[in-house]
């Protein structure tokens, strides 16, 4: 034992009573105790360290703005006239899209993982999930402008011509009824840079919910079982109840990357500094796609504002990221099960 416990010595004679118990901390229990409070404290240092460099940096460019900074779409700051409304609206639309898309396959892969597949398959498929996780981002960009950007084209069009007189998924200066219109209204959007994004927030997502998926008590599958059950039952009134607040914050998680995702996005993106939320059109901007393409050229107070747009995606993600811990926190079973 590391923790050494002592109690108090009761005389001979004396009645038994509850004796207040001490505990003593041994050198290993002590260094271990030290490193692992540094470690955590180490993190929320840099955390605090890069937001205050964010913002001395970006207070210039806050400073000419102020609140117009966040409500003007141009990047003009040789005229002072820049803001991060246009970006923010495409960072949003693609992470949007891609959560979309990887939700439902995140949850039924876990799904299969844990509760379908055979025991001699499973650790395969665990490590293929995970290994989508290590693929550079620049590949899976690579892939999209080459290889997917032109099958998806024709998933916009069909898209554009079933629900086109919906706003989101309208597309100007095409032509929904002809099949020989031209393909590049739909090349380079928000839609096909979030369908491949998608795949890279989905091992996230995947790991989440599966880890939470396995944590089901087995009785608690069991008794649904027992009452008649099938699998499908089983699952949705047992698993999916205990598994809630594991997919919620895996979902955050995934939107959190999806918000920070750069190389991807601007390999396969037609930049444009305009608010729109039509996804399936050609041009789309970002906050991370907008600092990699201008830094290399900023001036002093563009380079200002490139960290103003940083600090206002730091935030974002800051936000997003904390509200899934608090999810992942509180997900646990049994009363919130219906089996």
């Amino acid at each position: 034992m590391d923790t050494l416990t002592t109690r108090p010595s009761v005389a001979e004679g004396e009645p038994a009573t509850p004796q207040p118990l001490t505990s003593r901390r041994i050198r290993s229990d002590r260094a271990f105790f030290g490193i692992v409070s540094s470690s955590g404290v180490l993190v929320l240092a840099l955390m605090v360290a890069v937001g205050v460099f964010l913002s001395y940096q970006a207070f210039d460019a806050l400073q000419a703005r102020g609140l117009a900074f966040f409500t003007t779409s141009e990047w003009q700051p040789d005229r002072n006239q820049f803001g991060v409304a246009a970006v923010l609206v495409g960072t949003l639309l693609i992470a949007l899209v891609a959560v979309a898309i990887a939700l439902p396959l995140s949850i039924l892969t876990a799904l299969f993982i844990v509760e379908v597949a055979p025991t001699w398959l499973r650790s395969t498929l665990v490590a293929l999930v995970d290994l989508m996780a290590a693929v550079p981002s620049v590949v899976y960009g690579l892939w999209g402008l080459f290889l997917l950007q032109g099958q998806v084209v024709g998933v916009s069009r069909w898209i554009n011509s079933w629900f086109g007189w919906i706003p989101f998924f309208k597309v100007n200066g095409a032509d929904p009824t002809s099949p020989l219109s031209s393909a590049s209204v739909y090349s380079a959007s928000a839609f096909i840079a979030g369908v491949v994004v998608a795949m890279m927030v989905m091992p996230i997502q995947c790991v989440v919910m599966r880890e939470v998926f396995s944590q089901v008590p087995p009785g608690e599958r069991e008794g649904a079982f027992a009452l008649g059950s099938t699998r499908w039952g089983m699952i949705r009134v047992v698993t999916l109840p205990f598994g809630r607040g594991g997919m919620i914050g895996g979902t955050m998680l995934g939107l959190g990357r999806a918000l920070g995702e750069t190389i991807a996005v601007l390999l396969i993106i037609s930049p444009e500094f305009v608010i729109k939320f039509r996804v399936l059109e050609v041009g789309a901007n970002s906050v991370s796609s907008l600092i990699a393409l201008r830094y290399s050229e900023a001036s002093g107070f563009e380079l200002s504002g490139l960290m103003a747009a940083g600090l206002t995606l730091f935030a974002v993600t800051l936000v997003v990221n904390f509200t899934a811990s608090w999810f992942i926190a509180r997900s646990r079973s049994g009363a919130s099960s219906e089996a």
